[in-house]
């Protein structure tokens, strides 16, 4: 991937975010400029099962878009071992790609995980009262897709990011939340692993 002489930056816009479990030297708040986040990605394997994937973020081409997140600059020591980790991770679907980062102050080159639309996971867009739904009844190996929704939206205003389709669904799903009440399957998942975007 192109990237800095002594290592790469790795992009995060999902749970990678909170959970970067890589072992990075420097983090800073960036931006992908024509490029959207949208919870359209299927998981079969982190929070939802086979015949019941939860939803997930993936990024989808947008001109005029920008997608906010967490860049972690890994040296090129690590980076073999991080590649490995990270291809194994994101297999559901995902591919790694090329990006320019732009920080707050400055700009470099990075890589980042996306899934294309059509690939094996893919669910697309979908009304949002639906999409809620289906992350309020979702829960796979690691934890309910209720406390992955939950975690990234707070993760975007904690560091100032903006994001319509993930406060607007946020919104959806704590409505379907307080009507079903602590009893839902949601609410009695467990967080553990996650995909690391």
């Amino acid at each position: 991937m192109s990237a800095e002489a002594d290592g790469v930056w790795v992009f995060g816009y999902g749970s990678l975010i909170w959970r970067p479990d890589i072992p990075y030297r420097e983090k800073r708040v960036a931006w992908v400029r024509g490029w959207t986040r949208r919870f359209w990605q299927g998981s079969h394997d982190h929070r939802g099962v086979a015949h019941a994937p939860g939803r997930v973020v993936t990024m989808v081409p947008e001109p005029g878009a920008s997608c906010g997140g967490m860049a972690y600059f890994v040296g090129a020591a690590e980076m073999g071992g991080t590649w490995d980790e990270l291809d194994y991770r994101e297999k559901n679907g995902y591919r790694r790609e090329a990006v320019r980062l732009e920080f707050r102050e400055g700009a470099a080159d990075g890589a980042v995980y996306v899934a294309p639309v059509g690939n094996r996971a893919w669910l697309g867009p979908a009304p949002f009262p639906d999409m809620a739904a289906q992350i309020v009844r979702s829960a796979g190996p690691s934890g309910a897709n209720i406390d992955y929704m939950r975690q990234l939206a707070g993760e975007l205003r904690r560091l100032g990011i903006e994001d319509d389709h993930v406060f607007h669904l946020e919104r959806h799903v704590e409505t379907l939340a307080r009507r079903d009440g602590p009893g839902c399957r949601a609410d009695r998942g467990k967080t553990g692993g996650d995909h690391v975007r």
